[in-house]
């Protein structure tokens, strides 16, 4: 089987390809919107595109991995979007943990691997 990078960069693909897995780069917002809802509602957007370019979408996620800047600020704004994205019982295994991002604008980061649909 072949190896798909898609939009190779020096340091990272946004996605990468093996057979039926879809493999996510960790995605951030664009803006620095400072509202957790508002932030995540832009990655989940960018996890959509990501995941339609490659055949597949939200229902077919296997695993997800989180990073808040502030758990206790922001986990439940998070979840609240979360949970209005994924369609009902298709709920993947995750983990959620509180992190230093790479900007300080950056409340969250979120990192998937799905399957193709």
């Amino acid at each position: 089987m072949n190896i798909i990078r898609n939009n190779p960069q020096p340091r990272l693909s946004a996605s990468v390809e093996y057979g039926n897995l879809i493999f996510l780069s960790g995605q951030t917002p664009k803006s620095s919107e400072e509202d957790i809802i508002q932030q995540t509602r832009e990655v989940l957007e960018k996890i959509d595109a990501l995941l339609a370019a490659a055949g597949s979408d939200n229902g077919h996620i296997l695993s997800a991995q989180v990073w808040l800047k502030n758990m206790s600020r922001d986990f439940a704004g998070f979840n609240e979007a979360w949970v209005a994205w994924l369609p009902e019982g298709h709920s993947p295994a995750r983990a959620a943990v509180q992190a230093e991002m790479a900007r300080p604008d950056i409340l969250v980061e979120v990192m998937v691997t799905a399957v193709k649909a």
